[in-house]
């Protein structure tokens, strides 16, 4: 069916209309509400109800007493509160009850209002412009009855008029009907507001910003937009089968609520819920393998609900299947427990189970868990499982829903603890956990899958990624503003530097410590911490907040500042104190005065910005302070996340940057290096939708943005499993590991594996001298072992490591770890050469300033499509200069592909502008004659880049295609480098000879991998080379580079 938008004349009575035609192609019967026999007073159509139930009910031959006892059971639920009446509606219609009958000799009846399970037993009607009168005569545009219950509302407005609203639709919902005819509203479970073009669902008590659009009908489609969106909301919410499913499992209401909470399923929720039962059941224990299979949820797309959605779904149906079974909510942090705790413990009625609680310790796990012979839901954290936890069942009606499955939960092998007293084995927490319940079915739940997730719960089963979440408006945009703080490094006092490590290294400092000291010493941090920079840090993070709270007064907009470590957030702290001394004083609320004694009495005084960070052991008095206790820390995430409290700026390092929800935080100032999975779960602590807020910020002061793009690139679209990674990262750990067992042929190793743990360690100190015998054994130990770590790291958190495997590599890299901590006589170790060398890095960096390098006014979106011009209008020249290096290198880097050669000698030519570039004096940025001078080098980028577009066409005018081009390049430059005479002429000629020979030998798909094909090819061209007269010394050289350049193309070729 087409709507034909004619202007002017496609009202609401002609949108009502198609409306209601896509509800009789599914089924429904149409009613026209004023057709209806009815008193305007009475709501329920009583005659479709009764005809209901003497249908469904008839062999229970109910009298005429009991059908109008059911139908008055629900007609007399009070309507007012307005809330409390419909969650008692809702629950009797969701769960029915049971009925004493007149024949005392009958047993009880349980009737249910609505036939989830026989379709054909329900009467599924639509009716539109029904009057109600209540305070107020109303007539809300349609209702969607099941057996004579408006169960959902819809209001419409004229798509063509521009001043007409699907707000005032909201509007008229929320405050006309629920004021003036609550008598109805009590039974509308499901509100829709629609234009035509934008239609979305809800609940009555729902605010307007978090109204959504259900953009699928079925998981397999593409999301739909605009008027589309309303055909598969239809389709997708409205069909009888969907509309039943969600009415049974998908509408949630909390046992107790201060807030007239009720929850609809959005689409991707019901999606994710019910494709995890199903992959869930079919790997169940004993006859499945037990991995439940890992569910893939945008950051801030209410993984929360899904996991309640889904325990509800695997409480209540295929009992058969199930059994009953005890669900473990799994989380990692004690704040995510009593954050998912909170929605668990008040969904009792809706998981049907008294028995869901929050695990207080491991006492009380043992006494819950231990004994339990089914049912339950338990919340707990991961760390409440050890050693002496032991089996507490081995049921397999057990199912572990794991939150935020990407840390702790994945870590089932051991490790190694060395001391005087012996080594130990130590084994993690997850392992503990699957010792505990060695047959329990384990699913979960990330933001962010790692190789090591999907190794341990099994493939993604379903996502919903960043770009869908952000399109479909469940959360924010995330702008993105580079505002990078530059350095200069002396050259001279970096030279100092390495002499006194020369220094050290003949005093015999361990050599494996010296690169650990220049690995310290060269880390980030070392230019973060730098004096003058955070000064300058503070100054900008300072006015950048204050013109954002500037901008929109009215709006709550909390902060949040990502520092490296503890030591540098403390100095930026003081920084940040000493320019607003305002900011450290307590208060309840900036304005407390504007606040009610209800609202007052929730707040405790607090600072505007705070330290958030765990107490160090070592801290001086004032840090240790600073970040006071466990208690107090949890004092601080309560008033962080009331819009009241004048706590609004939070500097953390690693705490709150995962699963911490604060709607009302706008703006998230980066200086940190982040990577990967937490660079996208901390950006994404500002795509929460809140009132008046219309995109959350981030602010980089450090440079993330290519490991951004990345992180994007990977948890941002759709997630395939990508399990091809951790089998690389298997074959590189086997292969290192049966390297080092070479090298410790010989040893007898056999006391460490079984003896004793004094035994264990006198044979590790034996196994160390055994490496140390001579010095190329230990360099070449220390070189595998550091790779063996490296990929040891990957792969043991995925289970896939045999324990014999484990061990071994235990072994090898307690070895190194003893080598590594050796050192001479009196030579300083690591600890002492930091000490000396971080003074001498900080005299040699200077800190230039800060520079926003996109215009201030215009972050950039990082869904949008304009995220790949995104320098275009830039107006500073060193923004400027940036943008043409980046071409340029782009540029440089493509022909590379076809041209290697020639590419390095580009290469060359931009390293020597980019020298010039970074050895300039110190800036300041508005200076004319920096202007002039970095215009200057852009100039020269710009011929750069118009010389290299002129060299990769050069090859027309010589003739020759672009291959040819390439060895005649590489003839030429062993030509001019050895300075001898060979005409360019000659050079074409050798050239077109050259490519012939090379596409002889690349007609074998495996040529480049085949020995013999390239030494027939050395030969070859050998022969050619003395035949056409190229000097034969040079034979070799021109070989390598030949062979280079043809693997290149092959490489590339497409």
């Amino acid at each position: 069916m087409d709507l034909e938008f004619i202007k002017g004349q496609f009202n609401e009575e002609q949108l009502e209309n198609a409306i209601i035609e896509l509800f009789v192609q599914q089924g429904y019967t149409h009613v026209f509400g004023d057709s209806i026999h009815r008193r305007l007073e009475d709501i329920l159509l009583e005659d479709d109800l009764r005809a209901y139930l003497e249908k469904r009910y008839r062999d229970d031959n109910l009298t005429e007493s009991e059908i109008q006892k059911i139908i008055n059971r629900l007609k007399l639920i009070p309507s007012e509160p307005l809330y409390d009446g419909n969650r008692e509606a809702f629950w009797l219609i969701n769960e029915g009850f049971d009925l004493s009958r007149e024949d005392t000799g009958k047993v009880a009846l349980h009737v249910g209002y609505i036939d989830f399970d026989v379709l054909e037993n329900n009467i599924f009607k639509v009716v539109n412009q029904y009057s109600v009168q209540g305070e107020r005569l109303r007539r809300p545009d349609m209702l969607l009855f099941i057996n004579g219950i408006p169960v959902a509302i819809f209001e419409f407005k004229s798509a063509v008029k521009e001043d007409a609203t699907i707000h005032d639709a909201w509007e008229q919902i929320h405050f006309r009907y629920c004021r003036d005819i609550p008598k109805l509203m009590k039974y509308c479970f499901l509100s829709v507001i629609t234009d035509g073009v934008n239609t979305k669902l809800a609940s009555i008590f729902t605010p307007y910003e978090y109204y959504y659009a259900w953009n699928k009908a079925n998981d397999e489609e593409k999301v739909s937009n605009g008027i589309s969106a309303l055909f598969t909301m239809i389709r997708g919410a409205f069909a009888k089968d969907r509309v039943t499913a969600i009415l049974r499992d998908f509408v949630y209401y909390p046992d107790e609520s201060k807030t007239e909470l009720a929850i609809i399923t959005r689409y991707p929720q019901f999606f994710a819920a019910n494709k995890m039962f199903s992959n869930i059941k079919a790997h169940l224990k004993p006859h499945g393998d037990g991995k439940g299979g890992t569910y893939f949820g945008a950051t801030g797309c209410g993984k929360t609900y899904t996991m309640l959605f889904l325990s509800r779904l695997l409480a209540l149906r295929e009992r058969e299947t199930f059994n009953n079974p005890t669900i473990v909510i799994l989380v990692d942090r004690e704040d995510l427990d009593s954050q998912t705790s909170e929605l668990f413990v008040m969904s009792k009625r809706y998981l049907h189970d008294k028995n869901v609680r929050s695990i207080e310790n491991r006492k009380d796990l043992q006494e819950a868990l231990g004994g339990a012979a089914s049912g339950g839901v338990y919340i707990t954290t991961i760390q409440k499982f050890c050693e002496s936890t032991g089996l507490l069942s081995d049921r397999y009606n057990i199912i572990c829903i794991s939150d935020e499955a990407h840390r702790t939960q994945i870590n089932t092998g051991s490790k190694l603890k060395v001391t005087d007293k012996g080594v130990t084995t130590t084994f993690g927490f997850a392992k503990y956990l699957r010792d505990s319940f060695p047959n329990a079915t384990y699913c979960g739940f990330t933001g962010t899958p790692i190789d090591e997730t999907i190794a341990v719960f099994g493939d993604v089963v379903d996502s919903y990624t960043m770009k869908e979440s952000s399109d479909d408006g469940i959360t924010v945009r995330i702008a993105y503003e580079p505002r990078l703080a530059r350095v200069i490094l002396s050259e001279e006092q970096a030279k100092e530097i390495q002499r006194y490590y020369d220094k050290c290294t003949e005093e015999g400092a361990n050599p494996e410590q010296i690169e650990e000291s220049k690995r310290a010493m060269s880390e980030m941090k070392r230019i973060l911490g730098h004096p003058e920079r955070l000064k300058r840090l503070a100054a900008d993070i300072v006015a950048h907040y204050e013109a954002l709270c500037a901008e929109k007064p009215a709006v709550v907009q909390k902060a949040m500042i990502v520092c490296a470590d503890r030591t540098l957030a403390f100095k930026l702290y003081k920084e940040i104190i000493a320019l607003r001394p305002d900011w450290n004083i307590p208060r309840k609320a900036e304005n407390e005065a504007a606040l009610s004694e209800e609202k007052l009495d929730k707040l405790i005084p607090l600072e505007k910005i705070k330290l958030v960070a765990t107490q160090g052991e070592n801290d001086e008095k004032e840090l240790f302070d600073l970040c006071g206790n466990k208690e107090y820390r949890a004092k601080l995430d309560k008033q962080f996340k009331n819009n009241d409290s004048n706590f609004k700026i939070a500097i953390v390092v690693d705490m709150w940057i995962t699963g911490f929800d604060v709607p009302a935080l706008a703006v998230m100032y980066i200086d940190k290096p982040l990577q990967k999975h937490t660079l996208i779960q901390t950006i994404s602590r500002v795509n929460r939708v809140f009132e008046g807020k219309d995109k959350g910020l981030v602010v980089d002061y450090i440079g993330i943005k290519e490991d951004m793009l990345e992180a994007i690139k990977k948890y941002g679209g759709p997630q395939e499993s990508p399990i091809d990674e951790l089998k690389i990262s298997l074959q590189v750990f086997r292969n290192h590991l049966a390297l080092i067992d070479a090298i410790m042929h010989g040893f007898n190793a056999r006391k460490f594996f079984e003896g004793e743990p004094l035994e264990r360690l006198v044979c590790l100190n034996h196994s160390a001298e055994f490496v140390q015998m001579s010095k190329e054994t230990e360099t070449r130990f220390m070189d595998l072992s550091r790779k063996l770590k490296a990929a040891y790291d990957i792969c043991f958190p995925s289970g896939e490591l045999t324990d014999e495997e484990t061990a071994r590599a235990q072994f090898y890299l307690a070895i190194r770890s003893i080598i590594y901590k050796q050192t001479k006589g009196d030579a300083p170790d690591a600890e002492v050469m930091n000490r000396v060398v971080e003074k001498m890095v900080q005299d040699a960096i200077t800190c230039t300033g800060i520079e926003n390098i996109v215009n201030a006014d215009k972050p950039e979106d990082l869904f949008s499509d304009d995220f790949q011009k995104q320098l275009d209008e830039i107006d500073l020249p060193i923004s400027k200069f940036n943008a043409l290096l980046k071409l340029l290198k782009k540029a440089i880097s493509g022909y590379g592909r076809i041209n290697k050669i020639k590419a390095i000698a580009f290469d060359e030519r931009l390293k020597k502008v980019v020298e010039s570039y970074n050895n300039r004096d110190k800036l300041v940025f508005t200076s004319e004659v920096v202007a002039d001078f970095i215009n200057g080098l852009s100039d020269e980028l710009i011929k750069i880049l118009s010389d290299l577009q002129a060299d990769k066409t050069s090859f027309e005018k010589l003739g020759i295609t672009f291959e040819e081009k390439a060895f005649y390049d590489i003839l030429v430059k062993v030509r001019d480098e050895h300075k001898f005479k060979y005409e360019d002429e000659k050079c074409l000629v050798l050239a077109k000879k050259i490519k012939e020979l090379v596409d002889d030998k690349a007609q074998y798909a495996d040529w480049s991998t085949r020995d013999d094909i390239k030494n027939q090819l050395n030969m070859d061209l050998t022969v050619l080379l003395y035949e056409n007269g190229y000097p034969p010394e040079w034979d070799e050289e021109v070989f390598e580079q030949v062979l280079e350049q043809a693997e290149n193309f092959k490489k590339y070729a497409e």
